[in-house]
């Protein structure tokens, strides 16, 4: 998809934080992408990178089995940068000697320079304290040969090494997390000064360089596309119907689990302003009838998947042909739908549209957007043209509205949830606050409570409002509304809204939630 020479490959040995160490390259100018460990030597082959950066992770290099850095890439000669558990295997199998720690070392912390490195030029001077984030149990006690601290802090006399004639660098603190100051300079110091790139990746070129991609993967083959209304599905599609014209058919599968005005926003998007081939299918009671007696929310999402996937086979048919399906997976999506253990994945939840397609279809998949963070996605958007009004809404999920109805999911239920979220959007769009916003939503909850309307007495719905500020989805702080805006929010939801009579608040960060309910 790229210029070879102009990546950066991240080996990720299980850290919860590795794809920040890709948005810190990317910040930089610099594309790059995270692979397990597993098959680093495979993405190092095909990537041909110009420099590797080696992640944390929970295990110890002292241990049988630990996860080791593969040879290809330790014997390449390129720069490689280790972080935490990097810097420990680096030491391991260059050399020297890494012990556990009887204590570890955890959160903020100070280090000096005591000697300078290519790393540090025009960033860090000798004799310097700066703070960083510590992290870890074990540590360095030997250096392999050819290396030499450069910085240290009282508990890790090794802080930072180097060997600036292999242009291999290492650190025991966290550079990718916002604790450490001067963390993301640190990084693109190596990706320029150490590796030699210009640092001058933007998504135009993304732009070019993935249209050709999906010229090259689908020949003259057709793709159908499913539009769900949100921002992913909508810069795919444009993107891919800008690559291959009418060999794509983009279809719109009305489950009855959009957004108010949703389904009639996006026929008409398609259809009349980019005059893309449509086909909008109305299967809401099939859906329904499905979800009828389901709460497991993981059931939820595999039956919507499932679903999804059946009837995109039935209008595949139909169509004639297709030999592939695209769809809007971004980088989150795929990072934390894979475990970096290569064994059964410990998921916080199942993306939908992650891979999985059933043999019986047949059909490839085509992914655009597979390696791009939110904000990219939106940025693309711009690129292509897309209106704002599409670029810049707020997130929503595949499974739509069923993941934020805990419990079963029924027309009546969805049909309170898409009134009373189109009134706090409504409310967020008036006080000018939707852009300050990552994320605002309603939760219905399972859970009934008792009120007074006029000289009655009701026992309806609890409902949730959430609002997040963010920057790619992966963590994320509650957004803190102005003292009058929540009162009339409420106000006006139990009042226009029937079966509501409460509303509430949802003032958890991610972690250790997460934006989503279910």
């Amino acid at each position: 998809m790229i210029q070879p020479s102009d990546s950066i490959l991240i080996v990720d040995f299980g850290s919860q934080v590795t794809q920040l160490i890709a948005r810190r390259v990317r910040e930089g100018g610099v594309y790059s992408e995270v692979a397990p460990f597993q098959s680093a030597a495979e993405a190092f082959r095909r990537m041909n990178p110009a420099g590797v950066i080696l992640s944390g992770g929970p295990a110890s290099v002292v241990d049988a089995g630990s996860p080791t850095i593969p040879d290809e890439i330790l014997n390449a000669g390129v720069p490689l940068l280790g972080i935490c558990y990097g810097q420990q295997a680096l030491t391991n199998q260059l050399g020297g000697r890494v012990e556990k720690g009887s204590s570890g070392e955890f959160g903020s912390a100070f280090i000096e320079v005591t000697d300078g490195c290519a790393l540090f030029d025009a960033l860090w001077q000798e004799g310097e304290r700066h703070q960083v984030w510590m992290s870890h149990g074990d540590k360095v006690t030997e250096l392999a040969p050819g290396f030499c601290a450069v910085a240290t802090s009282p508990g890790a006399p090794h802080a930072v090494i180097a060997n600036d004639e292999r242009r291999i660098y290492a650190m025991q603190f966290h550079p990718e997390v916002v604790h450490t100051p001067d963390g993301a300079k640190l990084i693109t110091n190596f990706a320029r000064h150490v590796c030699g790139l210009k640092g001058d990746w933007t998504m135009a070129e993304f732009r070019e360089a993935k249209i050709a991609d999906i010229r090259a993967q689908v020949g003259k083959e057709k793709v159908i596309c499913g539009l769900s209304g949100g921002v992913d599905s909508a810069v795919a599609a444009v993107l891919i119907h800008e690559a291959i014209g009418d060999q794509l058919t983009c279809v719109f599968v009305d489950h009855g689990l959009m957004r108010s005005g949703e389904a009639d926003q996006v026929v008409s998007l398609f259809r009349n302003h980019y005059n893309i081939p449509l086909i909008a299918v109305n299967v809401e009671t099939l859906f329904m009838n499905g979800l009828a007696g389901v709460t497991d929310p993981e059931a939820k999402r595999k039956f919507i998947g499932k679903t999804f996937i059946d009837v995109f086979e039935e209008e595949a048919r139909k169509i004639g042909g297709a030999a592939f399906l695209a769809q809007g997976t971004l980088y989150p999506d795929v990072i934390e739908s894979v475990s970096f253990t290569g064994g059964p994945s410990v998921t916080i939840k199942s993306h939908h549209n992650v891979g999985g397609l059933p043999e019986r279809m047949n059909m490839k998949l085509v992914e655009p957007l597979r390696e791009l963070f939110k904000d990219e996605v939106r940025e693309l958007g711009r690129e292509l043209g897309l209106p704002e009004a599409f670029v810049g809404r707020h997130p929503f999920p595949g499974p739509g509205l069923a993941i934020r109805i805990p419990g079963e999911v029924s027309k009546e239920r969805c049909d309170i949830l898409r009134k009373a979220d189109a009134i706090y959007l409504e409310e967020i769009r008036a006080a000018g606050l939707y852009d300050a916003i990552w994320q605002a939503f309603a939760v219905l909850l399972p859970v009934k409570t008792v009120g007074v309307m006029g000289d009655g007495r009701t026992y309806d719905h609890v409902l949730a409002l959430r609002a997040v500020t963010s920057t790619d989805g992966m963590t994320a702080a509650v957004f803190d509304f102005p003292s009058d805006f929540l009162p009339r929010v409420a106000t006006r939801i139990v009042n226009e809204v029937k079966g509501v009579n409460r509303v509430v608040y949802d003032y958890t960060s991610k972690p250790p939630g997460t934006i989503e309910w279910e």
